[in-house]
């Protein structure tokens, strides 16, 4: 009897005052990152080339998607163009150069999108490509 008392004291109080405002609240997803495409290969390209890629950085959350910074890992790679601030359903396009330099052979490198998104605050971005020697 005193167990039966004890669950129906405990039901009525989680249906007591202010029980509904976890319902009534909505809540926010926040800002979401998504990078279209998520990364990319450029294939085959010759030493001192300029590869470039243009990206679109899109928001699918209910906030604003604030862009605080977008870094590479080398001095080879460039990423600029793109809006500081993504509205909820928006996008922005961002501007990647890759330069192949002397060396041959494969290339990786990243892009560092960081952002306000609760879930993925840092995006990398991977690059690739294959640098093969000119065979005139």
């Amino acid at each position: 009897m005193r167990a039966g008392g004890l669950i129906l004291l405990v039901a009525l109080a989680a249906a007591g005052p202010g029980a509904d405002d976890a319902k009534t609240v909505p809540r926010t997803g926040g800002a979401r990152i998504a990078v279209e495409p998520s990364s990319f290969d450029f294939g085959k390209a010759l030493p001192n080339k300029t590869l470039q890629k243009e990206f679109s950085i899109r928001n699918f959350g209910d906030a604003d998607l604030t862009i605080d910074s977008v870094t590479t890992s080398c001095g080879c790679t460039v990423a600029e163009g793109y809006g500081k601030v993504v509205k909820p359903g928006a996008s922005t396009h961002l501007q990647v150069s890759l330069q192949t330099r002397t060396s041959t052979g494969k290339i990786q490198k990243s892009v560092l999108i960081k952002t306000n998104d609760r879930t993925r605050a840092l995006y990398e971005l991977k690059l690739e490509a294959t640098v093969t020697p000119d065979t005139k």
